[in-house]
């Protein structure tokens, strides 16, 4: 039993990773990525072995060809020779035999890398197309990990900006503004009334001192007219 609750606890945690990963599409695009780039690499890598076997291949079919050529030239020299009378002749069929021999051999070793050298060369091409399709995988990958990581940021942003506006409480700000106003409406009346005040208090402080100066002015007047009449000044202005 405990070994089936830990593989039952094992693959549960499996599938949490595995709904996880699908919750994120920029990580598995990007594993996604670095997988076809490791796939890429091995196939530049093949692609690299098997030219180097056309390359080899064709090489040793030019070498067998001439080598066939060069035991061809060999046994026409052996019977020129032995019809010149440098060698006996049945010397010079001999070894002019020995080297057809060699020379077919060769044409069959050129013949041979010629077929290894087609069928290399076609296996070259599959491989490089197959390489051709991975190159455009990746390049179509990546233009759409670009898009998602742009789409990604974009709706972060908004939600943040649309969490925020869910929550605010419109009823409260509007409650505040309110308050707010009504406030300053009482201190604009208050500093209204206060300056009402200070006018009254300034009219009040004129009319005693317009009040005060007329008294002023009577008594001065009285005591022109008795300092006149102390002079005897009275008459005469008369």
């Amino acid at each position: 039993m405990n070994i089936l609750n830990r593989l039952f606890k094992i693959g549960q945690s499996e599938a949490h990773a595995a709904v996880n990963q699908l919750e994120n599409p920029i990580n598995l695009t990007e594993q996604g990525l670095r997988d076809l780039r490791q796939d890429l690499d091995k196939s530049l890598h093949g692609l690299a072995e098997v030219k180097a076997m056309v390359i080899r291949a064709r090489n040793e079919g030019e070498s067998f060809r001439a080598k066939a050529l060069d035991y061809e030239n060999k046994a026409v020299l052996l019977l020129q020779r032995a019809h010149k009378g440098d060698l006996p002749p049945s010397e010079a069929d001999r070894l002019a035999s020995e080297a057809l021999l060699k020379k077919s051999e060769n044409e069959a070793q050129a013949a041979l890398s010629a077929q290894n050298q087609a069928q290399f060369e076609k296996s070259a091409a599959q491989m490089d197309q197959n390489v051709q399709t991975l190159k455009q995988t990746i390049s179509q990958w990546e233009n759409e990990l670009k898009t998602l990581k742009a789409r990604a940021t974009v709706s972060a942003a908004t939600k943040n900006i649309n969490k925020q506006l869910a929550q605010l409480d419109s009823s409260g700000t509007v409650t505040l503004l309110e308050r707010m106003k009504e406030k300053i409406a009482v201190e604009e009346a208050l500093a209204e009334s206060y300056g009402e005040i200070a006018n009254e208090s300034k009219s009040i402080d004129q009319e005693i001192n317009k009040a005060l100066g007329t008294a002023n002015a009577g008594k001065a007047a009285e005591e022109l007219q008795a300092l006149k009449a102390k002079l005897g000044l009275t008459n005469e202005a008369k």
